[in-house]
């Protein structure tokens, strides 16, 4: 049985991260992980904070702190908010740690011995003022193409024209705000691409071909324009350095790699850094190299795919050892707000930390998850929002919890009642749980997180039809032994659905489930089988009422969410 290798895209290190950001990487990751170990496969979940790269350096000037300090704060931060999620990462590492040093210097090595890096000179603005030269992100100015006093050397963010540093008008350092730049000639380190351009169309062509289609026709378009040789070093006081050994003079001169090179080689490095916390019985290395009982997984939005399906294959084939390529790229497509992008910059959306002070955890999980952007870009709205919460988890789930254990402790005490033997009913309604759970499961393996949650939402409608079939409020009149049948049978769909829901949403999954005392309650999963017996719950099994799962959204919430978050026309972009 293969082992099952899951990455989700590492979140950058500058700011609390959207909605967006978490439905189109980290959370469905989760759900596929947390599904995996109950299903009884061994699952191991990677992921890290990306802390290299212009935006660091210069959010931590703004907060007039070291990077090093910066980093470390904003790593805790968001650990904490997907602690809060229920994220069930096995190690949540950080791009900065020595273990992705070590690591990245070594693919660096391997790829100058085979001959895929060069040293080039290139023209490069610097800075008299700050006596060094400048990334492009590090020089601002005015766009000349809207005016814009703020944009860029790389990008404007107002009109979204990718640009040069020379474009600029009016050109200044970002570190000084000095206007004395002069263009020098640099050396950097180039990836050598273009020679490892057919070993990865290869690679692609064998392992591609079950990917959805938004990976693979973005990995093929990069493909099919061609592979250009990328600069892969940065003159940046935060970074893995350029190792001494191999190249001096730039390591003398404090080059280190560029982001996009060090921060796919912390999947690996973070599973350095959580085996190190258990060396005895975890080994980094055999999910890694000559890893061929892996499956590896990674999750990301598409504008992630280009790095993760062409640059990083690239690099781990060009080291030209037996370092683990991935098999199956999820992507997503984007989550908007009212039509607009979130926008971590524009603070344009609903920011994760902002989302757990309105709601738990898991109302937005069920509700990103069963609204995933897996073919199209999906919305988020307010109205949507509620409507989906309202009816499925409320209405659909939490009401069928509480009436059946509300009824059954008011008419037969704090014990699962007997009852008649079950009967017609009971029997096609476990061959119907039976095949909606084998379709969940299906849906599930396949990564088809929109389908999954339709059918959760139908396993929980069944139970929902059976008890209105039933109506035990009425049949318990004339025939109270059928009436404790029905309820019996219904707990044992609570006690089902506490299991298969567990993937979408952990902590009213545990609520519902430490509603029965019951001895020896350690099944990871449901058999089909259980599924269609439905008897795993016994007579005489002690149980309680929970709180309420899922409180209603009400008009008045709505209307303070939007007047919160902004919501309607005057948000769409």
């Amino acid at each position: 049985m293969a082992r099952h290798l899951i990455t989700s895209a590492l979140p950058y290190i500058n700011g609390i991260k959207h909605l967006g950001n978490m439905v189109g990487s980290m959370l469905p990751a989760d759900v596929y992980a947390r599904f995996l170990r109950q299903t009884g496969r061994e699952a191991l979940y990677i992921c890290a904070t990306d802390e290299h790269g212009t935006p660091a350096e210069l959010a931590a000037k703004e907060a007039g702190l070291p990077v090093d300090t910066f980093c470390a704060q904003q790593h805790d931060a968001q650990k904490a908010i997907y602690d809060g999620f229920g994220l069930s990462f096995d190690y949540f590492g950080r791009s900065s740690s020595p273990e992705n040093r070590e690591i990245t210097q070594h693919f660096a090595r391997q790829l100058q011995k085979n001959g895929f890096i060069e040293e080039r000179s290139i023209r490069q603005v610097y800075s008299l003022a700050d006596g060094r030269f400048l990334p492009d992100r590090y020089i601002v100015g005015t766009c000349p193409h809207c005016g814009y006093d703020k944009a860029r050397g790389d990008q404007c963010e107002n009109c979204t024209r990718v640009l040069d540093p020379t474009d600029l008008i009016d050109a200044r350092s970002a570190i000084s705000g000095s206007s004395d730049l002069e263009v020098r000639e640099t050396k950097h380190l180039f990836l050598l691409q273009s020679k490892l351009q057919g070993e990865v169309e290869a690679w692609i062509d064998e392992h591609g071909k079950d990917w959805p289609v938004l990976a693979s026709s973005i990995a093929r378009k990069w493909l099919t324009e061609g592979l250009n040789d990328r600069a892969i070093t940065r003159d940046l006081e935060w970074g893995v350095p350029v190792p001494a050994d191999t190249w001096p003079e730039l390591a003398a001169e404090g080059k280190v790699f560029y982001v996009w090179f060090d921060a796919p080689v912390e999947y690996i490095g973070a599973t350095k850094e959580w085996a190190a916390l258990d060396p005895e019985s975890r080994d980094w290395k055999s999910w890694w190299y000559e890893a061929e009982d892996v499956r590896y997984t990674q999750f990301m939005a598409k504008d992630n795919v280009p790095f993760h399906t062409v640059m990083f294959p690239a690099t781990e084939l060009g080291t030209r050892e037996p370092w683990k390529t991935v098999d199956y790229v999820k992507a997503f497509n984007w989550l908007t707000y009212y039509g607009g992008k979130f926008s971590t910059s524009q603070k344009r959306g609903i920011f994760t930390d902002a989302a757990l002070e309105v709601l738990p955890a898991d109302y937005w999980r069920y509700f990103l998850i069963a609204n995933a952007p897996e073919s199209d870009d999906s919305s988020f709205t307010w109205e949507h929002f509620a409507a989906t919460v309202n009816k499925d988890l409320a209405d659909t789930l939490g009401n069928f919890v509480n009436r059946v254990l509300s009824f059954s402790r008011k008419r037969f005490g704090d014990e699962v009642p007997a009852g008649l033997e079950e009967g017609e009913a009971e029997a096609q309604l476990g061959h119907q749980i039976a095949e909606l759970l084998a379709e969940y499961e299906r849906h599930m393996e396949e990564l088809q997180f929109r389908k999954a949650a339709q059918a959760l939402r139908a396993l929980w409608s069944a139970g929902n039809s059976y008890l209105e079939t039933k109506a035990p409020w009425l049949e318990i009149k004339t025939n109270p032994e059928g009436a404790a049948l029905t309820l019996r049978t219904a707990m044992n769909l609570i006690h089902l659905y506490a299991i298969v829901s567990e993937p979408f949403i952990p902590a009213s999954a545990a609520a519902m489930r430490s509603a029965f005392q019951l001895e020896g309650d350690d099944a990871a999963w449901v058999t089909q089988d259980e599924a269609r017996s439905l008897t795993f719950v016994p007579a005489g099994t002690p149980f309680t009422v929970p709180p309420v799962l899922f409180a209603k959204i009400t008009e008045d919430d709505l209307a303070a969410y939007r007047e919160r978050f902004g919501g309607g026309e005057e948000t769409a972009v």
